[in-house]
């Protein structure tokens, strides 16, 4: 699969025809059932709207605020669930990886290698993501500017890997709020790669006083829109069945079930805009 995604990533930027992309999924991988029955709900949608699907599911969460805040099923056991997505459900798949020897691991599994934000200046990480060969999705820093993501496609590309993803997800504001520079797309589009807007990560509420990460999902659809007129090449969207209950990251995920809702209302938005 990897093979044909790789071929297949110059046509994920946005053309005057072209569709936006969808990487799409729980924040984490909680259970096979759950990730088989999101992900075949969600390329239904996507088959019917004609948008390229990419499942996302993290086979473990390092960047935590509390000790005892959950972390994964395991890791043997959360990279198979992905890899059987990948099968019986047929689409690419992508994961984070947070140290330079997961790597090699995850891409037995996977097709993308995510880089998280807080770590898209770790040289030593992004070398060993791209000598695997796969696809290297780089999420953006809080802490940069898209022009300062020049250097880590740079490193990803000296190590022989033209397979480069970046995403935008929001700047630091203060202590616990995100702010969206939406100047920061076109920016990081004239390295010719594709670049994905991080909806529901830009809305995070991090570092509350009790530990857990607030959000505010209200505003997906706001950002989501924003993105689709300023011209991403793709969409990063957390979604689970009843995100009250999500193990990680529920307070900003959309409802599985508002899905399609909002992405035949971008789909007409980009047919608007072309």
């Amino acid at each position: 699969m990897i093979s044909a995604l790789a071929t297949a990533l110059p046509h994920f930027r946005h053309t005057d025809s072209g569709q936006f992309f969808l990487m799409a999924g729980p924040c984490v991988i909680e259970g096979e059932d759950m990730a088989l029955g999101i992900a075949e709900e969600v390329r239904a949608i996507c088959d019917r709207l004609q948008i390229p699907y990419i499942f996302k599911g993290s086979y473990r969460k390092a960047n935590r605020s509390r000790l005892d805040s959950f972390t994964g099923i395991g890791d043997e056991a959360a990279l198979k669930i992905l890899a059987k997505v990948g099968r019986e459900i047929g689409v690419p798949t992508v994961t984070d990886i947070h140290e330079s020897d997961e790597a090699a691991l995850a891409a037995e599994y996977v097709d993308v290698l995510q880089i998280p934000a807080f770590l898209c200046r770790q040289t030593d990480l992004l070398l060993a993501a791209a000598r695997t060969g796969k696809v290297v999705n780089i999420k953006k820093g809080q802490f940069l500017s898209g022009e300062a993501m020049q250097f880590a496609v740079d490193k990803v590309r000296g190590a022989g890997n033209e397979h480069v993803i970046l995403t935008e997800r929001g700047n630091s504001f203060g202590y616990s709020e995100l702010v969206v520079d939406f100047r920061n797309l076109p920016a990081m589009q004239r390295f010719q790669v594709p670049v994905v807007m991080d909806v529901t990560h830009a809305l995070q509420q991090p570092n509350q006083a009790s530990g857990v990460t607030g959000g505010q999902p209200a505003l997906i659809a706001t950002i989501a829109k924003a993105a689709i007129a300023v011209g991403a090449d793709g969409l990063f969207i957390e979604t689970h069945p009843t995100p009250a209950t999500a193990l990680s990251d529920g307070a900003n995920m959309l409802p599985l079930d508002q899905l399609e809702g909002l992405l035949v209302k971008l789909t007409r938005l980009r047919e608007a805009i072309k």
